[in-house]
């Protein structure tokens, strides 16, 4: 009974801060912020998105041991901003109002270098977390070509949560950066190593704190 009451403990555990890190992502005006300046800031989106990913995906697949627990992670974030998305279309926004990230292939990729290291930590962290911040812009601009036309949107309809120093301006394409899923891949995954580190730490501490 008491295995059986951990492993449930540790999988809502992950239901739990899945749900806030979408929260976090939301509040922080991230998801809204990717449609509405997807030319302009897909670098910073990049790099917030594939560190916030990893941190959690790391963390969580090291605290139970099993390989795919990365990509449960990052289901329960997509699920949870496709109900946010519902409830913008409920408020008659149009469908293409939000886009939804792309987290789901980048958690593969970090379950399955951790499966395919017979569960080796340091690879997870080193190989894992460069594929995650290699990999997460890519997918996410595939996802932004699908959407008719972010701009249009943006302007059409403004957001009601965005203070006005955030309403979104003309893309200036060429001006800061020629190839934003470039740049946004090689510093994600620069940056996504050290916060995958990060949280294989956390998964530590957290077996010290139930230790004592």
């Amino acid at each position: 009974l008491m295995v059986w009451l951990r492993r449930t403990t540790h999988y809502l555990f992950i239901v739990v801060v899945a749900v806030n890190s979408t929260l976090l992502t939301i509040n922080a005006g991230d998801y809204i912020f990717y449609t509405d300046w997807a030319w302009t800031s897909f670098v910073v989106f990049s790099i917030s998105q594939s560190t916030m990913l990893v941190v959690g995906a790391i963390y969580y697949m090291l605290f139970t041991g099993v390989p795919g627990t990365g990509t449960y992670y990052a289901t329960i974030m997509t699920i949870y901003t496709w109900v946010a998305k519902g409830a913008w279309f409920a408020l008659g926004y149009p469908y293409d109002f939000i886009a939804v990230p792309v987290w789901i292939p980048s958690a593969m990729l970090l379950d399955l270098t951790y499966w395919a290291t017979r569960r080796n930590k340091h690879a997870a962290i080193i190989i894992g977390g460069t594929l995650v911040g290699l990999s997460l812009p890519l997918f996410n601009m595939i996802n932004l070509l699908l959407v008719r036309d972010p701009l249009e949107m943006a302007f059409k309809y403004p957001r009601p949560t965005l203070p006005p120093y955030m309403t979104p301006i003309e893309p200036q394409v060429g001006k800061f950066y020629n190839s934003p899923v470039a740049l946004g891949s090689g510093a994600g995954a620069v940056l996504s190593v050290p916060i995958a580190a990060l949280g294989a730490k956390l998964n530590t501490w957290t077996y010290r704190w139930m230790a004592a």
